[in-house]
């Protein structure tokens, strides 16, 4: 036995070993409980977990939320013709029955949706008897030639080209806006959350699969945030699938390495029970599973086989010295528990740091992993020992560790080569390379979205595609950026606040990244040309009041009910986080030199202010969030090995990795942002469990006296090879993620494989490399 096994048993190991039975029968009582709330687990997200809520921006949207209808979280469902335009009795009654079958659908919000039968779509136009106007689709219209023309004649005049018909008339579109809770219909008193997974579902089945199947001349495009959401949630179907696809895989791996079936049954059965109770318990406290959290079951079962490997390792060691099953789980407990929990509780405390990221799904998604950590104390690091103690590990394994532990290994003194004193400054120069090469190519990593459409989903999807449709075939794009302008009641209609949003519309007009800019200015300046005989001449906006009070009547939509809040809407060419930050840019600064007493333009609303409001969050925090991620591990650390030294050997591979994924993401097209900020914490968190049990093991032995270099050689030859596994074993089983239908699970899966096989390389080639220029061997055996 080592100087490290034969150290008395602590009250923990006492307390839990003598008590085995005892042990095993709360797991059992826990796994009743907790089995029952994750089979409860559903799908759960909602458009204000998306969002960073303590943004100004955001807390500006939410206050005017009553006052900015069809701004907020909108589906748009354009219909197209595919022969012909849409002035056709055939297309219209199409078109009619899909607004009228949306309007019915839970959820909508019925008062505020638009499309062409709408009664408040109307048109106007000036005659000899002064404005004339009415419903686009007026109550005479018959579906004849005759009322078609008409109709062609109304949309013309509607202003409506462009916005909700197609440039080319062969498509139109129903705005319908959301709410995020509505009363149920059994029973008004109750709220009901908008579930989107159904929502999506009932817009493929009652209008694209319907209606295109009713009529096949019509294709139905479907676009909008409820609409992406209720495709990622049926994306995590998929990623279920690759789930099993990694038990599968793992148990295979953990087979061949362990060359026992009962070990490996029982680090699997362990690490899958630490899965379920992490599940039980983010129901049991009210939380569900999104397509952002759907990485955390990964992640604890990453977590798990991660720590099983290194158990079963260890009780497989000490079975080589004793046949005595419970002896040699006792051995293996009180080698491996303390850095098993400063390794858990690193993770745990780098997890954490997750929530100064005021974002609710990434603050879901650190609660849920924290948890995860949790219970993997209990189930890798006490019920596995505990259950091995009675199964015992193969003669076959036990002869393994036998023959491992006498023979000379070339492979592993080869690796232990990285200890040298002249290969270790190589390895140091090369990671000063890589550090320099890491910096500088990082610089070109983006925050925020690189592409149009929805990143999340891979560019071939149908709602990409969807998308595409619609930027093809519409003047005003998806991507809106609402500028609020305030003023005291009745004051939106006075010639200087007029005038101040006609000149803010002119700068953001000419403002690259902006297609247009449209305001209750747009039409009054219409409206006065009108009253003017049609004369581009008069086309401004006029100072007598009673001229603006006029033409601002038409305008209905375009401010609020007593006239103190104006929108201006500036339609960009797409949401990539370049053009964003240079139009808001743009806008505040307007807002920063215009705003006065009575008159304030407050940013922003629209999908485009959302994301550029996250942008900034993330932006903000990302440095914040690794500094604190950093701080956490070393301090962790620095408590356990009372040793700064030991602290950066630890740590500074781990920055290493940081840098290096950096550029990964920026040479792949990779922006941060809500789907990928978390995998940089989560990296870290797990990547810290190598270099704790390398380092603990090295000391281990430097503590008897070993030189640096042979101390290294036993190291992997019993902690490193559990490290090269486990490392190689976890990069295979996410990387099945890069098949995902779900581009950022994708992303996510590749980013995950690069930082556990780096992780893994870091603590094998850079550790012992920094070890020694760091480590005093002779103050280690002094302390010893």
């Amino acid at each position: 036995m080592t100087k490290h096994q034969q150290k008395p048993a602590s009250f923990l190991e006492r307390l839990i070993f003598n008590n085995r039975p005892a042990v095993i029968l709360v797991c059992l009582l826990i796994s009743v409980f907790l089995f029952y709330q994750a089979a409860q687990v559903r799908p759960s997200t909602s458009f204000e977990k998306m969002i960073p809520l303590g943004h100004p921006y955001i807390q500006n949207m939410l206050q005017h939320r009553d006052d900015l209808a069809n701004l907020g979280n909108t589906v748009r469902i354009s219909v197209a013709a595919k022969d012909g335009d849409i002035f056709s009795k055939d297309y219209m009654e199409t078109l009619r029955q899909i607004h009228d079958e949306v309007f019915y659908i839970q959820g909508v919000d019925r008062s505020n949706m638009k499309s062409l039968w709408s009664p408040s779509v109307r048109w106007t136009e000036v005659t000899e008897q002064g404005f004339a106007g009415g419903e686009v689709i007026p109550q005479t219209y018959d579906g004849s030639p005759e009322s078609l023309d008409d109709l062609r004649s109304n949309i013309l005049k509607s202003g409506q080209v462009g916005r909700l018909v197609a440039n080319d008339f062969r498509s139109s579109i129903i705005d319908v806006p959301l709410m995020e809770s509505y009363s149920d219909p059994e029973d008004r008193g109750k709220q009901i959350k908008l579930d989107y997974q159904q929502f999506s579902h009932e817009l493929e089945e009652k209008i694209r699969d319907k209606y295109e199947a009713q009529n096949p001349n019509v294709e139905i495009h479907i676009i909008g945030f409820a609409k992406k959401v209720g495709d990622l949630i049926d994306g995590l179907v998929g990623v279920a699938l690759f789930f099993f696809v990694a038990i599968g895989i793992t148990l295979a791996l953990l087979l061949w390495f362990t060359r026992c079936f009962k070990s490996t049954i029982a680090v699997v059965v362990t690490t899958l029970i630490a899965v379920a109770w992490q599940l039980g318990l983010l129901h049991t406290l009210g939380f569900g599973l999104d397509p952002y959290s759907m990485l955390v079951p990964f992640l604890v079962f990453a977590i798990g086989i991660s720590h099983g490997v290194q158990k079963i390792n260890g009780i497989a060691m000490a079975s080589g010295e004793t046949d005595d099953p419970l002896a040699a789980a006792r051995m293996a407990f009180r080698q491996l528990f303390i850095p098993g929990m400063v390794a858990l509780a690193s993770d745990a405390v780098g997890f954490v740091t997750l929530l100064l990221i005021d974002i609710g799904v990434i603050r879901e998604l650190a609660i849920g992993a924290s948890l995860g950590v949790a219970v993997i104390i209990l189930t890798n690091l006490i019920l596995l020992p505990v259950a091995i103690s009675y199964m015992g590990i193969s003669q076959r394994a036990v002869k393994q560790a036998r023959d491992e532990a006498a023979r000379n290994h070339p492979f592993w003194r080869l690796l232990s080569n990285f200890a040298n004193p002249i290969v270790a400054p190589i390895s140091i120069v090369i990671a000063l390379l890589a550090v320099g090469g890491g910096l500088w190519y990082g610089q070109n990593l983006k925050i925020g979205d690189l592409d149009q459409g929805a990143p999340e989903l891979h560019p071939d999807s149908r709602y990409n595609l969807d998308n595409d449709f619609v930027i093809s075939n519409y003047s005003t794009s998806s991507d809106v950026l609402v500028v609020m302008v305030k003023t005291a009641p009745e004051g939106c209609a006075h010639y200087d606040t007029l005038a101040a949003m006609d000149e803010l519309m002119w700068k953001m007009e000419n403002t690259e990244g902006v297609q247009s800019a449209v305001s209750m200015v747009t039409v009054a300046r219409q409206s006065i040309k009108g009253m003017n005989e049609g004369s581009l001449k008069w086309e401004t906006l006029s100072r007598n009041q009673f001229v603006l009070n006029s033409s601002i009547a038409r305008a209905e939509g375009m401010y609020n009910s007593d006239c103190s809040l104006a929108p201006v809407l500036v339609f960009l060419n797409d949401h990539k986080a370049e053009t964003l930050e240079h139009v808001v840019s743009a806008a505040r600064e307007f807002a920063e030199e215009n705003n006065r007493e009575g008159l304030e333009f407050v940013l922003a609303a629209g999908n485009a202010g959302i994301e550029a409001a996250t942008n900034e969050v993330i932006a903000a925090s990302e440095t914040t969030m690794l500094i604190a991620v950093y701080a956490a591990v070393s301090f962790m650390c620095l408590l356990t090995f009372r040793s700064v030294a030991a602290t950066l050997c630890i740590v500074l591979p781990l920055v290493l990795t940081s840098i290096l994924g950096n550029a990964l993401m920026a040479f792949m097209g990779i922006g941060v942002k809500v789907a990928t900020l978390p995998v940089i914490a989560l990296g870290v968190g797990i990547g810290v469990d190598y270099g704790i049990y390398i380092y603990s093991r090295l000391e281990s032995y430097l503590r008897q006296g070993m030189t640096l270099q042979d101390a290294y050689y036993e190291t992997l030859k019993s902690t490193g090879k559990a490290v090269i596994f486990t490392g190689i074993c976890l990069a295979i089983g996410v990387f099945t993620w890069v098949f995902s239908a779900i581009k950022f699970q994708a992303d996510m899966g590749l980013m995950l494989t690069f930082m556990f096989l780096w992780n893994m390389v870091g603590a094998i080639w850079l550790l012992p490399a920094l070890a020694r220029f760091l480590i005093k061997p002779e103050k280690l055996r002094q302390k010893a």
